[in-house]
């Protein structure tokens, strides 16, 4: 499995959304028998930082949100925490997932930046309004500050979606035995 390695980090003030005419700065290979596992090994490689616990920051585009549920769904199953900007929040509540609720600066707040700032996210996810341009700005101040923090940064939902399948994969689970 071959995985694309970029430099954001490198590229300070740069908005580090992806379109599809961007290239990589270069890839990694993982090889394995398993699909999950050469993904993973692949994904690490080439330089993102794995986590299977902490925080995930969830700021995702009006027609992202039906599909981002099932996704946010599946970390919050996994043990992690949920943090949210205003719009993506109230529906991610509203579908039964605990979120805490982080104003963006365009509703004059710092909150999800600084949640970003401070270290205890490990991954944020952030897509970009096709149909319309509001909320832009915030976008571009979340991947940003996501960039400049080494956080691992998605903006696509299928490559979450990987993620997720991968996190399953090499995550040992945990059940409680029932005394009946």
């Amino acid at each position: 499995m071959k995985s694309p390695a970029f430099s954001f980090s490198k590229l300070r003030g740069m908005d580090a959304y992806l379109s599809p005419e961007m290239k990589s700065t270069g890839e990694a290979v993982g090889y394995d028998k398993k699909l999950h596992r050469a993904a993973y090994k692949a994904l690490v490689a080439s330089g993102l930082t794995l986590r299977n616990y902490g925080t995930v920051v969830v700021s995702v585009a009006d027609e992202n949100k039906e599909e981002t549920l099932p996704l946010v769904r599946r970390f919050y199953n996994m043990g992690f925490n949920i943090e949210a900007t205003t719009l993506t929040g109230e529906v991610l509540k509203a579908n039964g997932i605990r979120t805490r609720i982080r104003h963006k600066p365009s509703e004059g707040s710092e909150e999800v930046l600084d949640s970003i700032r401070v270290g205890y996210v490990s991954y944020v996810i952030n897509t970009r309004a096709m149909l319309s341009g509001k909320h832009f700005g915030d976008g571009i101040a979340i991947r940003q500050c996501a960039a400049q923090n080494n956080i691992t940064m998605l903006t696509s939902l299928d490559t979450v979606r990987m993620l997720l399948d991968v996190l399953e994969e090499v995550t040992l689970g945990i059940s409680t035995i029932d005394a009946n």
